[in-house]
């Protein structure tokens, strides 16, 4: 597993390769959006799993989405209060969501700005990215670069030296709300209660 700079994971990621990062909450996998069948494939990951958008601000992934200019104003402020930060917002998506995003029901997307500055600053670079945790489905999200190395050997991380993660008492999974009949849905509580 090459070990890189942010601008080389960046490059990287824009062409369609496979990138981990720490995030605020798990480490991520990613890639760009039209690329996320190798996420599925690298994962061995069920289609019927959807993907997450992350980007570096919530004004980039906006256009991913489509309601009403009030419903999205609730959307906005929903994001405004937690992002960054560990919610994950699923949406209705808009006709610019590649179908590999979400390939069994494009209808929805979830999007999220994550709150840690490494993962910030290569969004920054890419544009929004098509994420996951980084681990084979149904196992535990990897922690180290020897284990991702290990189970990933293809997937380029940051140096050793930028590979910071959270303290390990707050590194819980982002909550997960669907908007849903003009409310909130809690499909998962995690570190931020809504």
């Amino acid at each position: 597993m090459p070990q890189s700079s942010i601008a080389a994971l960046a490059a990287a990621a824009r062409s369609g390769q496979l990138i981990g990062f720490p995030t605020d909450t798990v480490p991520g996998l990613a890639t760009a959006p039209e690329a996320a069948a190798a996420i599925y494939a690298a994962k061995q990951r069920t289609l019927e799993k959807p993907l997450i958008l992350m980007a570096a601000t919530a004004a980039e992934l906006w256009p991913f989405v489509q309601g009403s200019p009030e419903v999205q104003n609730i959307w906005q402020a929903v994001a405004a209060q937690h992002w960054p930060g560990a919610l994950t917002l699923v949406l209705p998506a808009s006709d610019r969501l590649p179908a590999a995003v979400n390939p069994t029901n494009p209808t929805t997307i979830g999007l999220r700005v994550p709150n840690w500055p490494l993962t910030r600053q290569i969004l920054e670079q890419t544009g929004p990215l098509a994420t996951t945790s980084l681990n084979r489905s149904g196992q535990e999200p990897l922690e180290n670069l020897e284990a991702i190395a290990a189970e990933f050997p293809s997937v380029l991380t940051p140096t050793a030296d930028d590979w910071v993660l959270p303290h390990s008492k707050d590194r819980q999974p982002s909550t997960v709300v669907q908007w849903v009949n003009q409310s909130w849905l809690i499909l998962r509580q995690g570190a931020v209660r809504l």
